[in-house]
């Protein structure tokens, strides 16, 4: 948890946000991905933002994979109330993919206090 909060602080503050060309809106993306297998072995953590077109070669480009998704929506602080979501979502019998989980911030609020975040999990195909 510590280091994803290192990164998401690196990549809004510092320039690498603001320098992302073709951005299609101010909402970000936590991106969980490359699993070695459930929540508690490694992963890859990425900072993202969805792009129209891909002109930023410095930085990796990945795409969502279509499928199912358990969506949960939570209202709060940025920080505290994702961390509870992820309690949460850990202790359900969720028949998860292990393949992109993500988080989605609408950034619909100055307040960090009262932002929007959607998580999605990726599920296996029924």
């Amino acid at each position: 948890m510590h280091d994803i909060g290192v990164m998401w602080q690196q990549f809004m503050s510092g320039d690498t946000y603001s320098s992302i060309k073709n951005k299609t809106s101010h909402r970000v993306i936590g991106l969980y991905t490359d699993y070695e297998g459930n929540q508690t072995m490694p992963y890859r953590f990425m900072c993202c933002t969805e792009v129209s077109k891909n002109e930023n070669p410095e930085l990796e480009n990945r795409t969502i994979i279509a499928g199912e998704y358990a969506k949960f929506t939570i209202q709060g602080d940025l920080v505290k109330s994702v961390g509870q979501a992820w309690q949460k979502i850990w202790s359900m019998d969720l028949d998860r993919k292990y393949s992109y989980d993500f988080e989605l911030y609408h950034n619909d609020s100055e307040d960090m206090n009262n932002q929007t975040i959607d998580i999605y999990i990726a599920l296996n195909a029924k």
